[in-house]
């Protein structure tokens, strides 16, 4: 890993983010790209060439007074930060910079339950997880310290989860985690324990993985049971794969707005499966 993007709208939420990237970075030596996408409203945003705009300009020298200022934060020495500002919706601005860029992982911020609930129905932050190639780590709350011990990491062990999977060991190898892999037993697609074994050895098989745990859970609901094993463990951090719009339903509606990002007090990444 080594370069870390950080969209921000100046909030408290999106500096959180941050001093996790912050620690991140530290660690492993990575580069932080910190990105503003401006907030325009939209009549002046759909025009081209705004730069020249008063309007524009005014939203512009805003944005740079705020970088200014973040820029000076204590916890950012001595990570070389670039920063930047977009002017196109946010998730078209980090998929662009994702890609020009080359970056390994993009951290975001999200208001409290209101911001998770926010994040996976419809608002930008979803669009974000759900379009990126790269994964996506939100954080909920300011974390003084990033500890993350135990990593929950919940898939279906099919055999296109493979590439998100070892994302998530990579993932897990650098913040020191050891990961639990999660396989959620429900009434409608109920496996027995020897099926749901050998499903997932023969998934782990050739990968490499070291420092890990398989685990099966019981749960009427994917969402509950990643929940309920979470607490069990006393883990940190929930992972899981996502297949964009249709992984995103699967997981993230219905029951899952209420119980996995409403009660999930801890930060949660994605893997887009490629």
């Amino acid at each position: 890993m080594k370069r870390i993007l950080v969209p921000t709208d100046f909030s408290e939420q999106a500096e959180n983010a941050l001093k996790v990237a912050a620690e991140i970075a530290l660690k492993n030596n990575c580069e932080i790209y910190l990105e503003h996408s401006l907030d325009m409203p939209s009549q002046i945003r759909g025009i081209q060439n705004t730069s020249g705009m008063p309007e524009a300009l005014y939203f512009i020298k805003l944005a740079e007074k705020n970088f200014e200022e973040l820029l000076k934060k204590e916890y950012l020495y001595p990570i070389e930060v670039h920063s930047a500002i977009g002017h196109d919706e946010i998730y078209n601005d980090i998929n662009q910079t994702v890609k020009e860029k080359d970056i390994d992982l993009v951290v975001m911020g999200s208001h409290g339950a209101s911001g998770f609930k926010e994040l996976f129905i419809g608002s930008n932050t979803e669009k974000v997880v759900r379009t990126s190639k790269v994964p996506v780590l939100v954080i909920k709350n300011d974390h003084a310290k990033l500890d993350i011990k135990d990593f929950v990491f919940a898939t279906d062990f099919g055999e296109e989860s493979r590439w998100s999977f070892n994302e998530g060991l990579k993932f897990a190898k650098v913040v020191g985690a050891k990961m639990h892999l999660l396989y959620v037993n429900t009434p409608a697609g109920f496996k027995t324990t020897e099926e749901a074994t050998k499903l997932m050895e023969n998934f782990v098989r050739g990968m490499g993985a070291e420092n890990y745990t398989l685990n099966i859970h019981n749960a009427f609901s994917v969402e509950k049971g990643i929940l309920q094993f979470t607490k069990f463990k006393n883990a940190q951090l929930i992972g899981m794969s996502t297949h964009g719009r249709k992984g995103l339903s699967h997981f993230f509606n219905g029951s899952i707005s209420e119980d996995l990002v409403n009660h999930a007090n801890m930060p949660v990444i994605t893997f887009k499966i490629q």
